[in-house]
């Protein structure tokens, strides 16, 4: 197998001129990480710094301990800010996010765009062999696909896009939008997490594309556009459920033991996130706000915990959401803090696993509410992690997640700070016997589609398309 993604699932940590490697986090490592390391083969990304031959060695080391390899590809400031920080962040992310007016359009982001994708490109002939599956993750690499074929590639390419993909009066707006699915029907296979987005997709290529024809092929979609044929389908991600129903620890323990303690008896209500402004978290805590102004009742028998995750800190827009955020946090607490009781726990730092499953299973409810996400595992891993069978999950009806576990949680609107109150006061209130049945059908439908679920089903779809992956698609099935 060759995973392909903009960054390596690693962060490189310089101590005293020294360098060692640590696992990252976020959703889409989380979903892959599972699947390389029990099957072995190649990670293909960026390392986010300048060629560092003391990284290379380092990098080389990786294998030994994690049965796969990391093959870097290195990208320089200018790159970086212009692919990454510029086209990447500043236009696909709040376009597909439903967001336009944070878009800035720029022709160099896009030309930079395009010249990094072919780098990738580039990085991939130098390590791939017949028979390799071959797997491009997510936004960052649209015209991957295209680049390789420009250069010769003619083996089976999958593609998985794990942001929502944006309705056609939304996507219009990008000037480059018919290049962009023009290169996307480069690949053989295009997976989606949810329904909507194969029908967006399917829509922008039939108002695109003049050309388009698509026809249903089982649960999938054949499409043709520009000579090119291409199998659509939806494949939600999920996680490795075992891995976050996993027994106890010291550190787990120690955790949940903790947050009781400064809890002192109260319910708690738990917000986990990534820096970034399409999570709701600013709508979230109004929500909570509002919660403690209606229901003066709760007042010192409720407090939440808001870890917030950093990322992409040196962008200005993310600057300013992380103070926000705390100033928020702020004049809650300075309006309604008592004598032994602060209404919300801030923390603003990365969270090991063992740590995170502490909080999980610490909970009473886990606010998960995006203003749109392409699944959001957070919601997955709260359900997978309460082998006690209690908690209650509040998922807005804008996450992927919620096309699968909303008939479990409770669903809202995230920009409707009552109707957030409501179900938060709801699930504080709720049954410990309508807590479990609830509980229940979620983790069954996490445990039954895991990660490795989802990857199987996609190999298999992949290996239909031709022969070049039935290799990757039979070994997986046989797991």
């Amino acid at each position: 197998m060759i995973l392909v993604s903009n960054r390596l699932p690693i962060t490189i940590d310089w101590t005293d001129d020294n360098l060692s490697l640590q696992p990252s986090a976020g959703g889409l490592v989380t979903a892959l990480v599972p699947i390389i390391r029990t099957h072995g083969g190649c990670w293909v990304g960026s390392t986010g710094t300048d060629y560092e031959p003391r990284l290379s060695a380092v990098l080389n080391n990786w294998r030994a301990t994690h049965n796969y390899s990391l093959h870097p590809v290195f990208m320089s400031a200018a790159e970086k800010e212009c692919f990454y920080n510029g086209f990447s962040n500043q236009i696909i992310w709040p376009l597909f996010h439903g967001l336009s007016s944070r878009c800035r359009y720029d022709s160099v982001y896009w030309r930079s765009y395009r010249k990094a994708n072919d780098k990738f490109a580039q990085a991939l002939e130098g390590i791939w062999r017949s028979g390799d599956s071959v797997w491009i993750q997510d936004y960052h690499l649209m015209l991957m696909g295209e680049c390789l074929r420009h250069r010769g590639f003619h083996s089976r390419i999958a593609y998985f896009h794990h942001i929502p993909f944006p309705a056609p009066d939304v996507f219009e707006a990008l000037p480059w939008r018919a290049e962009l699915l023009s290169g996307l029907m480069h690949y053989d296979v295009i997976g989606f997490q949810t329904l909507r987005d194969v029908r967006n997709f399917s829509a922008s290529l039939r108002r695109f594309l003049e050309d388009t024809q698509i026809t249903h092929l089982g649960k999938n979609l054949q499409v043709t556009a520009h000579g090119l044929s291409a199998k659509v389908g939806r494949y939600p991600v999920s996680i490795d459920f075992d891995e976050f129903a996993a027994p106890s620890n010291s550190t787990i323990d120690a955790t949940a033991a903790a947050i009781a303690r400064d809890a002192a008896g109260m319910k708690v209500v738990l917000g986990v996130d990534r820096l970034d402004y399409t999570k709701g978290i600013l709508q979230r805590l109004d929500g909570f706000r509002t919660l403690l102004k209606t229901h003066s009742e709760l007042r010192g028998l409720v407090t939440m915990f808001q870890i917030v995750i950093p990322s992409r800190e040196d962008i200005p827009e993310y600057k300013q959401l992380k103070l926000d955020i705390e100033m928020s946090i702020s004049e809650i607490n300075g309006e309604y803090s008592t004598p032994g009781w602060i209404p919300i726990h801030y923390f603003h730092r990365s969270i090991p696993r063992d740590e995170l499953l502490g909080f999980y299973r610490a909970a009473h409810v886990a606010l998960v509410t995006p203003l749109r996400d392409g699944m959001n595992l957070v919601a997955k891993e709260f359900c997978a992690a309460r082998t006690d069978d209690r908690g209650v999950l509040v998922l807005s009806e804008f996450a992927g997640a919620a096309e699968e576990l909303g008939s479990g949680a409770l669903v809202v609107n995230p920009n409707d700070a009552d109707a957030v109150a409501s179900s938060i006061y709801s699930a504080l209130r709720m049954s410990e016997s309508e807590q479990e049945r609830r509980m229940n059908e979620m983790r069954f439908t996490i445990r039954t589609h895991d990660v490795f679920h989802w990857a199987c089903s996609f190999a298999r779809d992949t290996a239909a398309v031709g022969d070049e992956a039935t290799v990757m698609a039979s070994r997986m099935a046989g797991d």
